[in-house]
């Protein structure tokens, strides 16, 4: 039986689902507006957040909100963080990685989250100590400890947001591992790590509502969580590293030997 959170929280992303599945299968006909380089949002981004603050605000109508589209919305406790499509280039293109995500923050502490893929039917969460799971299934990190093994997943930065040491933390790892990934979407990979699909995942500059559920399905799967430089991770963190805890301070090593 689900948490009563998961609960509200699956039955706001699926209801929010059905409309990015339909704007999926009609991806041409979307009307796209530039933010930034590489950065979009579209008619369907608006609708599923609203779709979402609709359903969530009848449950929980006191609480903080914070979403990509908009902004802060300030209430009183619980703090609920959204982003509608997670993946916005992925979904502009035709491209199945994307997830609806959803979290719930209290005290500091991520609590609850999902992670949903209408397009896959893939529908990841996490509670506190209840472990992580997809689509009833619990969910662990793998258990390869040889980083020659081991995909690691990242985020490529575009346009004014590549940093200095980019290109160099990508060939350490690349290097010493079996591949890198990058799937465009953040909540997606670290679902993926949580899963045991890939081993382990970095990347800098995200947003909250990029990484919030994804964290807690990292940690209940038995991973680890810290900045790429081993600092812990915290709510204001903008640079994340996760994995299956065997490999993590061999990724640090190479992260942070520049």
């Amino acid at each position: 039986m689900l948490p009563a959170t998961i609960n509200i929280f699956e039955k706001a992303a699926r209801k929010a689902g059905k409309i990015l599945i339909r704007d999926f299968g009609e991806i041409e006909n979307l009307q796209i507006q530039s933010k930034n380089v590489g950065d979009f949002v579209t008619s369907a981004d608006l609708k599923i957040e609203k779709s979402l603050l609709e359903t969530l605000k009848y449950y929980y109508p006191d609480a903080n909100y914070i979403t990509e589209e908009s902004g802060h919305i300030k209430g009183n406790g619980e703090t609920i963080v959204i982003d509608p499509i997670d993946g916005t280039s992925n979904f502009i293109h035709g491209i199945p990685n994307i997830g609806i995500v959803i979290s719930k923050i209290v005290n500091d502490e991520i609590t609850d989250g999902i992670i949903f893929n209408p397009i896959l039917n893939e529908f990841y969460w996490a509670s506190n100590g209840k472990g992580a799971w997809c689509n009833n299934k619990r969910i662990r990190v793998s258990k390869r400890h040889d980083l020659s093994s081991c995909l690691i997943g990242t985020g490529a930065p575009f346009g004014d947001r590549i940093y200095k040491d980019y290109y160099k933390e990508l060939e350490n790892i690349s290097k010493l591992t079996a591949g890198v990934r990058r799937l465009g979407a953040a909540s997606i990979d670290l679902a993926y790590v949580a899963s045991g699909k890939i081993d382990g995942f970095w990347e800098k500059d995200l947003n909250l509502w990029d990484v919030s559920s994804g964290i807690l399905l990292v940690s209940e799967a038995g991973g680890r969580i810290s900045e790429p430089n081993g600092n812990k991770w915290n709510t204001k963190s903008r640079d994340i590293l996760a994995s299956n805890t065997l490999i993590h301070n061999k990724l640090i090593e190479n992260l942070t030997l520049l």
